[in-house]
């Protein structure tokens, strides 16, 4: 599926969004920068069957800071509520912090046998910008995003590509991104 991304006001319901502040449906869990100790930026969240969500987070700052690539470097997060921290993250019950933007409404449409490469994908199987990275465990992709409707983009390195995985019996996610 496709998402479509439509500027909306402040969304509160736990639906799929991007930008604005995340809608928890637990105590607040906001990641922090291994390096840093800030909080991470909130990206966006994905609903799940059975009344879950995924949370997107990822270290955004002024200074550089090493790692935002690699699923368990504690540069970014995909949180899964209800569900355990994964063990690499440290976390604030802070439930607002810095987002990319303003809310989003999303929209997934159809691929309808769609060839080529996807920017932005939810579901299916992941069109890596470089080898196959697949987290190990019991992880199914979720996602690909790589071109969000944020005035200021995420830094996914050169024209890359971020990737989410979850493995919903242990209730973890893994957050990931490739450049060329």
């Amino acid at each position: 599926m496709r998402p479509v991304f439509t500027p909306s006001g402040p969304i509160t319901d736990p639906v799929t969004k991007f930008g604005g502040q995340p809608v928890w449906l637990d105590t607040p869990t906001w990641p922090l920068s291994r390096e840093l100790g800030t909080q991470m930026r909130f990206l966006g969240q994905i609903a799940l069957p059975g009344e879950r969500l995924v949370y997107l987070f990822m270290t955004e700052d002024e200074e550089y800071v090493d790692d935002t690539w690699e699923p368990e470097g504690g540069e970014n997060a995909c949180l899964v509520q209800p569900g355990p921290v994964p063990s690499f993250l440290r976390v604030s019950d802070q439930a607002t912090g810095p987002t990319y933007g303003p809310d989003f409404a999303v929209d997934l449409m159809p691929t309808r046998g769609e060839t080529g490469s996807a920017d932005n994908l939810v579901g299916g199987y992941p069109e890596w910008v470089q080898n196959n990275d697949w987290p190990e465990g019991d992880y199914r992709f979720l996602a690909q995003f790589g071109d969000l409707p944020f005035e200021k983009q995420p830094n996914f390195g050169d024209a890359g590509t971020g990737y989410a995985f979850v493995d919903e019996m242990a209730g973890e996610g893994r957050f990931l991104w490739q450049c060329h």
